[in-house]
């Protein structure tokens, strides 16, 4: 069996990573299955620095499509060219896709129009707001998928919900904790504990994605405010660049000081050390909200929905959405260490990449 696994972004190597240590380990037992990681942008693009494959354990991609586009209907006609053309260079049994990006779905569509088998990483996320770019992908891609692989019993019930029927539903289980777990003892101290005179739980860190979040300057810089009033002091790192990373200061310049501690983005074993270690998280990623339910780590998420309700429900994650009140309140209670009870979600235990090899080898078969 032929797999291409399809990445758009940094964070779908992460994701695919254990699918594919997974893949190599069930081919050293003799199984016949083999990939091709095919990544949509550039040879050049500097967030795939040679360290993050190396902590991943995986080759950086055999393939790239070259994409570099910011219009999102643009992007997904020429990944859609540029899939074509591999997919007519390539015997390709199967296609994984992971989570929610344009370029997931220009794949998704091509798979489905070549008559090749598609998988969906990630399935039945939703944030029930249509107007998102990101929920239109989602739709169409699970509607596509012959399988659905998800990670919690709510996303199988969306999926289930939306007419996906059960035979094709997998909940495998969260995948990005296979990683977390993979790596648990080859974590990496970055130098900035030293620089920085930080110790561990005694600090904060915060992440900053989102466009509508940085786009709306003022509502963010009343966000940065309520932290200001509410963190006692307490260091908050934040590895930011770009967009990002100029909002941020735009913000401090307004301000009058400095809140939050803008350091360069961290490699993945480094960040992953910082994120362990740290006395709580305030972020827009529902990948590091994951992660922070992983280490149990209070972890507050700036969004009004998560794609994984078990962060919520069973783990350490707050939602405030954009709400600077709220937002406040909530740092205050996380510097105070009045944070709710939560454990780990089920299936979080590090073997979803296998089941995932494993039902992809026996579909296969049928």
């Amino acid at each position: 069996m032929n797999v291409c696994i399809v990445c758009g972004a940094r964070p779908n190597f992460i994701k695919v990573a254990p699918v594919i240590r997974a893949i190599e380990t069930a081919q050293t037992q003799g199984k016949n299955i083999n990939y091709h990681l095919v990544y949509s942008g550039e040879k050049d693009d500097p967030t795939l620095e040679d360290g993050l494959f190396r902590d991943l354990q995986i080759r950086r991609p055999d393939v790239y499509l070259g994409v570099k586009c910011q219009n999102l209907n643009e992007l997904t006609g020429q990944v859609m060219s540029e899939f074509e053309n591999y997919l007519q260079q390539h015997p390709t049994d199967t296609v994984v896709v992971v989570d929610d990006l344009a370029s997931t779905m220009a794949a998704a569509i091509v798979t489905k129009k070549q008559g090749i088998r598609l998988v969906h990483l990630a399935a039945g996320t939703r944030s029930f707001d249509i107007r998102m770019p990101k929920e239109i992908n989602r739709l169409v891609i699970d509607g596509l998928s012959d399988i659905l692989f998800t990670a919690g019993i709510s996303n199988n019930s969306i999926a289930n919900r939306e007419g996906a029927e059960l035979s094709k539903v997998y909940m495998v289980g969260n995948v990005l904790i296979d990683n977390l777990r993979f790596n648990r003892n080859h974590l990496v101290k970055p130098s900035l504990f030293d620089t920085l005179k930080l110790r561990e739980k005694d600090y904060l860190v915060f992440t900053l994605n989102r466009r509508v979040l940085i786009d709306d300057r003022e509502n963010l810089q009343k966000m940065i405010e309520a932290i200001a009033e509410n963190h006692l002091g307490v260091t908050i790192v934040a590895p930011l660049r770009g967009l990002a990373k100029e909002a941020i200061e735009a913000c401090h310049n307004k301000i009058g000081k400095k809140v939050l501690t803008v350091v360069e983005p961290l490699p993945y074993l480094e960040f992953s050390y910082l994120m362990a270690h740290a006395a709580g998280v305030i972020t827009d990623s529902g990948n590091v909200a994951e992660e922070s339910t992983f280490n149990q780590v209070p972890c507050i998420t700036l969004n009004s929905y998560t794609e994984h309700e078990e962060t919520v429900k069973v783990g350490t994650n707050v939602l405030v959405g954009e709400d600077a009140d709220m937002l406040g309140k909530m740092v205050g209670q996380m510097i105070d260490g009045q944070w709710k009870n939560s454990g780990l979600p089920d299936r979080w235990d590090g073997r979803s990449a296998e089941r995932i090899v494993q039902i992809l080898l026996a579909s296969a078969e049928k």
